[in-house]
């Protein structure tokens, strides 16, 4: 495996880079834009419908170069190769992490211990797209013969958050079918959903891999209860599908074996979207919608894979963050896109993003001292500029933002269009300059203010600026378009992964509060009690007094 074991704070880039952080920490990005006139171009990258410009960083050139030095000496070039060859990089789990292979080109070859997989990738493809045909357009119906209706899907982490995330945001491409997504245990959650659909004009989409997932099948024996009301046993082969590698437990359900899209072991959940997991994402905007978003995530699994560094947009983003991370200790970045379509993106990139970077032991196994994975937050410009934006303008935390922009409104309603990026502009220039004291004085005297109220109110109104934002500005929002943005995402999570040394692709800290879940819900049906803190046997015993 060419994926290196290196500690990145013993190596000389990042003790350059800590003695070049120590000397422009408090360098003034207006000062920088004063002085070199070609920055805003110096820091863009363009490719294909993106524009990425984070010249608005406290970085110069140097700053830049010795990033990629750092990249350089752990040997990341090495890493990406691995990453696409099917290399088993996720180690502790001995698989390899193909994601890529989802998308790659169907002529393409991509081996996972010496076979070719991608074969098998354009089978299940072919199935979902003769399948999506079959539902979309009514040839295939409910045990009642009426055409199908809805859609459910019901899965959990990224058999639920790629999926609900695709549909939410590309639900101006949708068709006529209705897409309900059920995840959370909750029972009320579940009961809200069922009461909106008709058992004769419902298909639903049971997505768990191993199909030993609690609340997936939890929530699917609900579902099948309830649809076992109106329709029998051997209904369910017309109205119950699976994506799962678990042929037995999913034909034990009752679901047909011919109805079960295949999933392997090297596609993590949390990259699952582009594998059968997206079968609902098919349904819901036909199956060539679901193609062009795999089409635009190879492309930039190609930009990735084959870009210089210097202009590699996932690279630049991820190597910022690290800069950010771990020399000015900011825990957190912001990602606000200023597209109300875009409005689960943040909750699918927590995922990805905390759930592989998240760990505290290094590729050796031992303990880090240094930070690694970052905490991701935001909502849609503008309502995040009236609800959390005065934390990151006059707060005390250094909170580097992505700002994520459409120059074309899908709809054309031009007006409100240019309303929508005049914030997102202003918002990025805001944050750089911020208001000094004097242009405060000038304003407020502009306006007649009396001094007794100015010398008053003068500190509140002060704006430090210097605060670091990244622009990612795409032409439109198009399936193509969300596929490149996702796998950018993607391949920012994989470097700083590699610039880190941990490994991103397992998933343990999940694993804990699962395995006392089941310990505590079987002590809540059994009325026994195991061994437990006295906060929890209080907790448990007041459940019990008010079951």
């Amino acid at each position: 495996m060419n994926i290196s074991s290196i500690n990145p704070t013993q190596t000389k880039s990042w003790k350059a880079l800590e003695q070049h952080f120590n000397a422009i920490k408090e360098v003034e990005m207006s000062a920088l834009f004063s002085k070199d006139l070609d920055r805003a171009q110096r820091f863009t990258i363009k490719w294909e419908d993106f524009y990425v410009d984070y010249s608005k960083n406290r970085i110069t050139e140097e700053t830049m170069q010795l990033l990629l030095n750092l990249a350089d000496e752990l040997k990341l070039k090495e890493a990406i190769s691995s990453y696409f060859s099917g290399e088993p990089i996720n180690h502790t789990e001995k698989r390899a992490v193909l994601h890529t292979a989802l998308r790659a080109n169907a002529t393409d070859t991509v081996c996972v211990k010496g076979k070719n997989v991608i074969p098998e990738i354009n089978e299940v493809k072919e199935k979902i797209k003769n399948f999506t045909h079959c539902i979309v357009s009514g040839n295939q119906k409910g045990f009642s013969g009426k055409a199908f209706t809805d859609i459910v899907n019901i899965g959990v982490g990224g058999s639920d958050l790629g999926p609900a995330m695709v549909v939410d945001s590309l639900r101006f491409y949708k068709n006529h079918l209705k897409t309900h997504f059920i995840s959370n245990i909750d029972g009320d959650h579940i009961s809200e959903t069922l009461a909106q659909l008709n058992p004769e004009t419902t298909l639903f989409i049971i997505v768990s891999k191993t199909f030993t997932t609690q609340e997936t099948l939890a929530n699917a024996n609900t579902v099948k209860e309830w649809f076992l009301k109106a329709g029998t046993q051997k209904d369910i082969e017309k109205h119950f599908v699976a994506v799962s590698s678990n042929i037995k437990k999913v034909t034990t359900f009752g679901i047909h074996e011919d109805n079960i899209f295949a999933i392997w072991n090297w596609v993590g959940g949390r990259f699952s979207l582009w594998s059968a997991v997206g079968l609902t994402i098919s349904l819901s905007l036909g199956f060539s919608n679901f193609e062009s978003l795999l089409k635009g995530a190879n492309k930039m699994d190609t930009h990735f894979k084959t870009e210089d560094f210097k202009t590699n947009i996932p690279v630049v983003l991820a190597l910022l963050s690290v800069w950010y991370n771990n020399f000015f200790k900011s825990e957190t970045e912001a990602v606000i896109a200023y597209s109300q379509y875009l409005n689960k993106l943040t909750s699918y990139l927590q995922q990805g993003i905390m759930e592989s970077n998240g760990k505290s032991v290094d590729r050796n196994g031992l303990p880090v001292d240094y930070q690694t994975g970052t905490i991701v937050w935001g909502e849609p410009g503008t309502n995040s500029q009236h609800a959390f934006f005065q934390l990151i303008h006059q707060g005390t935390k250094l909170i580097p933002v992505d700002f994520i922009g459409f120059a074309e409104s899908l709809f054309g309603n031009q007006s409100h269009h240019d309303k929508l990026i005049s914030n997102y502009v202003a918002q990025t220039e805001a944050l750089l300059h911020g208001k000094k004291r004097e242009d405060v004085i000038n304003d407020l005297i502009s306006k007649k203010v009396t001094q007794d109220t100015i010398d008053r109110i003068l500190p509140f109104k002060v704006f430090e600026g210097n605060k670091p934002t990244n622009s990612i500005f795409i032409n439109k929002l198009t399936p193509e378009s969300l596929g490149e943005l996702l796998a950018m995402y993607e391949h920012k999570i994989f470097v700083q992964g590699i610039i880190w040394n941990i490994y991103s692709y397992d998933q343990y800290g999940v694993e804990l509060g699962k395995q006392l879940a089941n310990t505590i819900l079987s002590e809540i049906n059994e009325e026994k009690t195991s061994v437990h803190d006295a906060s929890t046997r209080n907790l448990l015993a007041h459940y019990k007094s008010l079951k």
